[in-house]
């Protein structure tokens, strides 16, 4: 079987398109207890890593084996095999289901199809509601909602735990901007924006007339600095403007704090980490 999907894996590099972001339905006669997953996203490494048996994760993608890309401990996941997503290594896994992000080539998805392998694609969350949405929609197609549910709750606790618990704190909420290496800022429509407002921060993006994910020029930001910068990848000074003498001058005006990368990007368990790494620095200030 698997030198077999290997050999189509071989044919399919020039196969036409499939439309995205939908769920290829299982044939009824396959067996639906503990697939086997192969993973080629790295948020959804993530849920996997909360809520799946390990011996049903086929692969994970290389992202979570990449410690500037990753958001599962490294050791963890190099516990597991990992692909790129060409179309040549997930058939070769022969997977029962492949759960993969938005964005998947073409040729993966017609390899899929030809093996009537199931895919669920997953879209960039956009809020924590649609985060949770997604963890239970990973459950089901693993046939594990009871741990789904559980990692579903560990997130609810850690929002409400974050979230401040006065109106006081709450109408003083202080003005704040996560401020990437190239000035990308979140905006409002995001989850990083919903995340802090949840955990009594104003997200200042608007006020600079900035869209959903827009750019920020340090000029703008040093003329108008909000009250807390979180600073992503600010360790990080081979960056123009993270390492910028000006950035480092603010810190005697403003809370300059840092932002872990892999807080940024995905939803599910990580949402944990990043309400509680805001709430520590709101406390704080």
């Amino acid at each position: 079987m698997r030198a077999a999907a290997f050999a189509l894996g071989l044919l399919v590099a020039g196969c036409s398109s499939q439309a995205a972001d939908r769920l290829v339905e299982r044939p009824s006669s396959e067996p639906s207890a503990l697939p086997r997953v192969a993973s080629i996203n790295p948020c959804v490494d993530a849920v996997l890593m909360q809520i799946a048996q390990p011996q049903q994760i086929a692969a994970i993608s290389h992202y979570s084996q990449d410690e500037r890309a990753t958001s599962i401990p490294l050791d963890q996941a190099r516990r597991f095999a990992a692909t790129s997503g060409t179309a040549e290594e997930v058939v070769a896994l022969a997977p029962d289901l492949v759960i993969a992000g938005a964005h998947v080539a073409p040729s993966t998805i017609s390899a899929l199809h030809r093996m009537r392998i199931p895919l669920v694609q997953i879209s960039v969350p956009e809020s924590v509601a649609e985060s949770i949405a997604q963890v239970r929609t990973i459950a089901a197609a693993i046939n594990q909602p009871a741990r789904g549910e559980a990692l579903v709750s560990r997130i609810d606790n850690a929002v409400r735990a974050a979230t401040p618990a006065s109106d006081a704190a709450r109408s003083t909420a202080p003005g704040a901007l996560i401020w990437q290496g190239g000035g990308l800022v979140p905006g409002e429509g995001t989850l990083a924006s919903e995340l802090l407002r949840v955990t009594g921060y104003r997200n200042m993006s608007a006020n600079y007339g900035l869209k959903r994910w827009d750019v920020l020029p340090l000029e703008h930001l040093v003329a108008r600095p909000p009250r807390v910068l979180l600073s992503v990848g600010a360790q990080d000074r081979s960056d123009r403007m993270l390492g910028h003498p000006v950035l480092a001058g603010l810190t005697r005006k403003i809370a300059v704090r840092g932002y872990p990368e892999r807080l940024l990007h995905c939803g599910g368990p990580t949402i944990i980490d990043a309400v509680a790494h805001l709430a520590s620095i709101r406390g704080a200030l």
